[in-house]
C-alpha cells in the first residue's frame, strides 16, 4: 500500500469515512468501517472483517463497470478497507431498481404478489432526507419516496448542476443499464440480482454525472439459483430477531461468500472474431476492423485467403478453427467465433465460409467508388441455402460480431449496452444544448 497524506474528513456516515487527499486534488479517499446497519441506523452492530469485505466487492464492481465503459467515480483499490475516487457531491438520492417484487415494494404496494417479475425494470427514487439538502423537504419520515415529478420540481442544484428532466433521464437510464449489466453478469455465476441501489455525483473538476458511493452487500438482493432462501445479502441481518455472535458470523460469511464470487464476474471475453481477406492489400480495411473490435473487448485476428483461387486452403482455415485443440476451451466447448470476409470485385469469399460452416459470416467487402454499385451485388444476392449477412463499414462489421457473440458472454454485452448508453447520453446532452443556445 503506498503511503497517502489525508486531508480533512470531508463526509463521515454509518459505514464509511471520505477524506480529502492533500496531494491529488479532486480526490478522495473512502475509508469502510466494521459496522453493519439497517432501518436508517435503528439497527447497528459492529462486524469485524466487514470494511475489508466491503472494499473488495465494491472494488471489484467498479472496475467492473469501468471496464464496460459507465462512467463512475471510482479511481483504484488503496487498502483493504479502502478505495481512492473522484471527488464528487453527491445528489441526496437513492435509485432503486427492482426485478423482483420483495421486501419494502410489498408493504408499500399491498396485493402484489411477493416473486412478481418487473419487465420492464421497475425504477424507484428517495431522497435523502439526512442529506445537507433535506431542509427543502419538511417531512418526518425517513427517506421518502420521490416521484419523477417531485424530483424534477425539487430542482436540486448539486456542484452547480440542476436536476432538471435531462439530468433525470440521464441518471434514470444509467441506472437501469447499470443494474442490467450488474444482472447479467451475476447471472453468470447461477445468481439473481433481485434489486438494487446506488447513487449519483456530480463530479466536483467537471460536472459530470457520475456514479458513485459504494456497491457492496448493502446495496442489493442477492439470491443464489434465485432461490430467496438462498440469500446471501443484508436482508439476513434485517430478519435477525436475535443479534447473536453466531447470527453476525453467518452474516459475514454471507458478505465474503458475495465478495469471493464477484472476482468471477470479470472473466476475459471467451469469443473471437477472424477476419479474413481475399488479398493483402485488403490489409488497412481489415486493421479498422480488429481496431473496432477491440473496442467491445472482442479479440480479433487476421487471415488471407482466396476462395477462388485456393477454395481448399479457404476450407482448411475453417476446419483449423472447427477443430483445432488450441480454438477448444477446458470444457471442451468451441469458442464462439465469428468470420468476417473482406472480398473485393466477386466476392466468393463469404459464401464459401457460410456455406461451409455452422458459424455466423458477415461479409465486408471494401468497395472502390468505381466499381462498389457492381461489386456489392456479389455480396448481397446468394444462392439459397446460404445465410451471411453484409455490412459496408468496417466499425458495423465489428458491431454486428459484438452482438452475435454478446448473446453468449456478458462481459462483451456490457461493454455493448454501455457504449449505447454513452451514445444515448450525448444526443441528450447535446439537444439541451441546442435548446439553450
Amino acid at each position: 500500500m503506498s503511503e497517502i497524506k489525508l486531508g480533512r474528513v470531508l463526509i463521515e456516515g454509518k459505514t464509511k469515512i471520505v477524506y480529502e487527499l492533500t496531494e491529488t486534488p479532486g480526490q478522495v479517499l473512502l475509508q469502510s468501517k466494521d459496522r453493519i446497519t439497517a432501518g436508517d441506523g435503528a439497527k447497528a452492530h459492529n462486524l469485524e472483517g466487514k470494511a475489508a469485505i466491503s472494499t473488495a466487492t465494491t472494488s471489484a464492481i467498479f472496475e467492473l463497470l469501468n471496464n464496460a465503459g459507465i462512467k463512475t467515480h471510482f479511481v483504484k483499490r488503496h487498502s483493504d478497507t479502502s478505495f481512492i475516487a473522484r471527488r464528487c457531491e453527491m445528489i441526496p438520492i437513492e435509485w432503486v431498481t427492482r426485478r423482483i417484487a420483495t421486501g419494502s415494494f410489498l408493504k408499500r404496494n399491498p396485493g402484489v404478489r411477493e416473486g412478481y417479475r418487473f419487465c420492464p425494470l421497475k425504477l424507484e427514487t428517495f431522497f435523502k432526507a439526512s442529506s445537507p439538502l433535506s431542509s427543502i423537504l419538511d417531512d418526518a419520515n425517513h427517506d421518502p419516496q420521490w416521484s419523477r415529478e417531485q424530483l424534477i420540481e425539487a430542482k436540486l442544484n448539486v456542484g452547480g448542476v440542476t436536476i432538471g428532466r435531462d439530468e433525470y433521464e440521464i441518471l434514470a437510464k444509467s441506472t437501469v443499464t447499470i443494474f442490467e449489466i450488474l444482472e447479467k453478469s451475476w447471472a453468470s455465476v447461477d445468481c439473481s440480482l433481485v434489486d438494487m441501489k446506488i447513487e449519483f455525483g456530480v463530479q466536483s473538476d467537471t460536472g459530470e454525472l457520475v456514479l458513485a458511493d459504494v456497491i457492496d452487500s448493502d446495496s442489493w438482493r442477492l439470491w443464489p439459483a434465485g432461490d430467496r432462501r438462498l440469500m446471501k445479502d443484508k436482508q439476513v441481518y434485517r430478519e435477525l430477531k436475535d443479534v447473536t455472535p453466531e447470527a453476525l458470523e453467518t452474516v459475514k460469511r454471507n458478505f465474503a461468500w458475495v465478495a469471493e464470487r464477484v472476482a468471477l464476474l470479470s472473466p476475459k471475453p471467451h469469443a473471437r472474431v477472424v477476419v479474413i481477406m481475399g488479398s493483402p492489400t485488403d490489409t488497412g480495411h481489415c486493421e479498422k476492423i480488429c481496431a473496432a473490435c477491440r473496442q467491445y473487448g472482442v479479440p480479433c485476428e487476421m487471415r488471407v485467403c482466396s476462395a477462388h483461387k485456393a477454395t481448399d486452403e479457404a476450407l482448411n482455415i475453417l476446419a483449423e478453427y472447427e477443430g483445432n485443440h488450441e480454438c477448444i476451451d477446458i470444457t471442451g466447448e468451441g469458442i464462439p467465433t465469428v468470420f468476417v470476409a473482406v472480398a473485393g470485385r466477386s466476392n466468393g469469399l463469404g459464401p464459401v465460409l457460410s456455406g461451409n460452416s455452422a458459424w455466423p459470416v458477415i461479409n465486408c467487402p471494401p468497395l472502390s467508388s468505381d466499381w462498389a454499385a457492381q461489386d456489392v451485388w456479389s455480396s448481397l444476392h446468394l444462392p439459397s441455402g446460404l445465410g451471411c449477412g453484409t455490412v459496408l463499414s468496417a466499425e458495423a462489421a465489428a458491431l454486428n460480431a459484438a452482438q452475435i457473440l454478446g448473446l453468449s458472454d456478458h462481459v462483451i454485452w456490457s461493454k455493448l449496452r454501455a457504449s449505447q448508453l454513452n451514445s444515448w447520453i450525448g444526443l441528450k446532452m447535446a439537444d439541451k444544448k441546442v435548446r439553450k443556445d
